[in-house]
């Protein structure tokens, strides 16, 4: 059975003979104090007597005292308060000792469990911090267009990923993506489908090739059970075209400014990273005045209201309620409306961006 005297034994045990003189005296300093207020207690009953053992309580903790420990010490103290203490109390106090004992190690347990979260969530933060700072991307300004884009992780890291590239000939290249999965191993992903997109040449290159490269990349360097789906856009501003590429993605969208409608825009790809070798469909548009494309992650459509799915439908009736301003404030409003239908409680991340042209 473990005993207050042991303490100095296991610090010296672990080669710290100061820490454990410092401990013995505090023990026996604690020991002394502990009995006499608890003769004073039970001589007086009075409250200053158990406001000052809280004082001692709050010691033990700071001091890793075990429970048992405080169950010995007071056996102790009242063994020499009164030494005629009847046999029952003593032996229901080693009871309590007994007892006391696996309880003081599953709290020692906890505690430790308890430490290594708080490093272990502060190490999360940093990486969150950092991921976010990687995976930053400019967003471009676009003659006769503009561009508005969100994405917020349900948790610190985030498994979404959206990306733009200036081109020589004035072309924007637009990506998003999705890692099939959550967590550390999906932020290591993004990191390195956006690494993969820098290396990408600033000749244009279409959709459907860079689908095909990527797919290369991403089948060669991640574990068979993960994917990532991604949408790539070239975009054209001096004609309005846009040609894309769909490696199992969430479909985009369409709006038609001129007949206030929408229509769904897919190609049919098989997520990256299946298969080495995997060609991928291409499909082209023209944007009119005010027109929109809407790019999204399954993390907008799986949003809920209460125990059901929300449709999509919904989703482009709160893009349509909020078409009269700037399409970055269009992507964070609609962003708020469904955070407000969840509680504030995402449960998965959370990507949406839209292009508008505007001449």
């Amino acid at each position: 059975m473990l005993t207050l005297l042991h303490f100095p034994i296991i610090a010296k045990m672990d080669g710290c003979s100061g820490m454990g003189d410092t401990m013995e005296k505090f023990l026996k300093e604690s020991a002394e104090e502990y009995k006499n207020l608890l003769a004073e207690y039970i001589e007086t009953q009075d409250e200053k007597a158990l406001y000052e053992i809280e004082l001692v309580s709050k010691a033990f903790i700071q001091q890793n005292i075990l429970p048992e420990e405080i169950i010995n010490l007071h056996i102790k103290a009242m063994k020499s308060l009164y030494p005629d203490l009847s046999s029952a109390y003593e032996l229901s106090m080693d009871f309590l000792l007994e007892a006391m004992i696996s309880y003081g190690l599953a709290h020692q347990e906890i505690q430790m469990l308890r430490e290594r979260q708080i490093a272990l969530n502060s190490e999360i933060s940093i990486a969150a911090e950092m991921q976010r700072r990687l995976l930053r991307t400019k967003k471009p300004d676009v003659d006769g267009a503009e561009i508005g884009v969100i994405s917020v992780p349900a948790n610190q890291m985030n498994g979404d990923y959206y990306n733009f590239q200036e081109n020589f000939d004035g072309s924007i290249g637009i990506a998003m993506a999705d890692v099939i999965g959550k967590g550390i191993p999906a932020a290591l992903c993004m990191l390195m489908i956006k690494y993969s997109m820098d290396s990408l040449p600033c000749e244009t290159v279409r959709p459907r090739v860079i689908l095909s490269n990527l797919n290369r990349v991403v089948e060669k360097n991640i574990e068979s059970n993960m994917f990532i789906t991604m949408i790539y856009a070239q975009y054209f501003p001096t004609t309005g075209k846009l040609m894309f590429s769909s490696a199992g993605h969430e479909p985009g969208y369409h709006y038609h400014a001129n007949e206030d409608r929408f229509t769904e825009i897919s190609t049919r790809g098989l997520v990256l990273g299946v298969m080495e070798d995997v060609e991928y469909g291409e499909q082209e548009l023209i944007l009119a005045k005010d027109d929109m494309v809407i790019f999204l992650t399954d993390g907008v459509t799986e949003c809920r209201d209460g125990d059901r799915f929300i449709e999509i439908e919904e989703v482009l009736d709160c893009i349509r309620e909020y078409k009269h301003l700037s399409v970055q404030e269009m992507v964070d409003q609609v962003y708020k409306h469904f955070e407000r239908l969840q509680n504030f409680k995402m449960q998965d991340d959370f990507s949406l961006l839209i292009l508008r042209k505007t001449v």
